[in-house]
């Protein structure tokens, strides 16, 4: 491939951001809480229960998961020191393989984007109903409360970065307080007899590992976070890749210290039909009848899963508009996505919310809850393929003579690292499952009339000054 797409500079801070008393660029603890907050949405506290079917053998998708995303990250970083630009594996697609391959990661970044979105709503009302019991008497005022959780972030987005990075670095503070409780003092709790089988299904050993693994990426979506907003974070080269890094391996570590603790609090046969774990865990912790009721414990965790998922809601609001808008400037989205305003790309943010709010509003109607799992599946899918585009983009720059911009000390360990990123990535898509990957390309060729009609559109405005 020998054409490079060419990319707008925006590692200096866009005009705006010199005017607007509402917008700032983000510093490296900020990028840092980015990607961690992102990462770690509503997913931990309801991981445990999601993957003890499989049995303790869980714990070792948990590890290979934990060394890919850092891989993953890694790569990021590196990338990110060539191309500090708005949008990510967008960026980093296009600049290797031209527009085509621009837009695929652009397009399905944003699909991922808001479908994940409305799956943070309906699970946050899942723990807002363990606070207030009232509101999931009927569904419409379960569909009311998903519609608030998902506006009011995109409220705090359309009142400039400044505000998303403040309520960013407030959620993951207050969330992370009730975490370490699980994760570190659940340790001193710690029952083995609560474990259960090693392997608790009739599937083999690398069978169980791949099918938790599917289950747990959906949590580990967040590691490019950084590499998205990088127009917005000061000295992007430098702290982009450090927030990545950073991010990425606090956000493993709580995972797994939480998720090993909540396997010895909570007796495996409970484990499995659980809908709160983390509550679950600090009732056992408190509970002098072993966690049979409810707590003052059980009640943090679940303001604190709500606190996460508003977090994350927060900061994947800002995600899903930074990259229509990184295409929408190369003429691969639509104008409108453009248009900025306090360093927020405002029609991109209210766009975004509207279609994750007509689907959760989809959900609650339907009543399908399986319609509304294979959807958020299908996310697993649609992730998996900036994140390939990106390591093959690694790979492409590190072989086609482009050596020069990277130390040669590195050149080995970069090939590596991207050789394991794209393996990580591929093995993601095979976890997926044979429907995701069906209904995902879909959802992805979809978008080629959209290509089509842009890149039409603009030939023809290139074309047009000759005429």
């Amino acid at each position: 491939m020998t054409s490079t797409a060419t990319l707008p500079a925006e590692a200096a801070a866009p005009p705006e951001q010199g005017r607007d008393p509402h917008a700032r660029r983000f510093g490296l603890p900020v990028a840092t809480c980015l990607v961690m907050g992102n990462i770690i949405g509503g997913g931990i506290f309801l991981l445990p229960a999601s993957v003890a079917p499989f049995g303790t053998i869980s714990l070792v998708a948990f590890a290979v998961l934990t060394a890919g995303a850092i891989a993953l990250a890694l790569v990021f970083g590196r990338l990110a020191e060539r191309h500090p630009q708005t949008g990510g594996p967008y960026v980093y697609a296009r600049a290797a393989f031209g527009d085509f391959a621009g837009f695929l990661a652009a397009w399905s970044y944003w699909i991922t984007a808001w479908v994940s979105n409305a799956a943070l709503a309906v699970a946050a009302v899942g723990y807002l109903t363990v606070l207030f019991p009232a509101a999931g008497e009927h569904k419409w005022s379960m569909c009311l409360a998903a519609l608030a959780v998902q506006w009011l972030p995109a409220l705090s987005n359309l009142a400039g970065t400044r505000y998303v990075g403040a309520v960013q670095v407030v959620a993951t503070v207050l969330k992370f307080a009730p975490l370490l409780l699980v994760a570190v003092g659940g340790l001193f709790f710690f029952d083995p007899a609560n474990l259960g089988p090693f392997r608790a299904t009739d599937q083999s050993a690398a069978g169980a590992v791949s099918a938790s693994a599917a289950i747990l990426l959906f949590s580990y979506l967040g590691v490019e976070s950084a590499t998205v907003s990088a127009g917005e974070v000061r000295d992007p080269a430098r702290n982009v890749g450090r927030a990545t890094v950073l991010g990425t391996v606090g956000a493993a570590t709580v995972y797994l210290l939480g998720t090993v603790s909540v396997f010895g609090l909570v007796a495996h046969d409970r484990l499995v039909s659980s809908t709160a774990p983390f509550t679950d865990a600090v009732n056992a912790m408190f509970s002098a009848d072993g966690g049979a009721g409810g707590t003052w414990g059980g009640t943090v965790v679940a303001c604190a899963a709500v606190i996460s998922m508003l977090g994350a809601l927060n900061g994947w609001t800002l995600l899903s508009a930074q990259t229509p808008y990184a295409a929408a400037k190369d003429g691969l989205f639509p104008k409108a996505f453009e248009t900025k305003k306090r360093g927020v790309p405002v029609v991109g943010v209210v766009v975004t919310v509207a279609l994750a709010s007509a689907l959760t509003v989809y959900n609650y109607t339907a009543g399908t809850r399986g319609v509304f799992e294979s959807l958020v599946l299908i996310t697993t899918f649609t992730a998996t393929v900036p994140y390939l585009l990106a390591t093959a983009a690694q790979i492409y720059f590190l072989l086609s003579g482009q050596r020069e911009r990277v130390h040669p000390g590195r050149l080995a360990r970069d090939g590596i690292l991207a050789a394991l990123a794209f393996g990580f990535s591929m093995w993601l898509v095979a976890g997926s499952g044979y429907a995701a990957v069906y209904q995902g390309v879909l959802f992805l060729f979809a978008g080629v009339l959209v290509y089509a009609a842009l890149s039409a559109k603009k030939h023809r405005a290139a074309a047009s000054p000759a005429e």
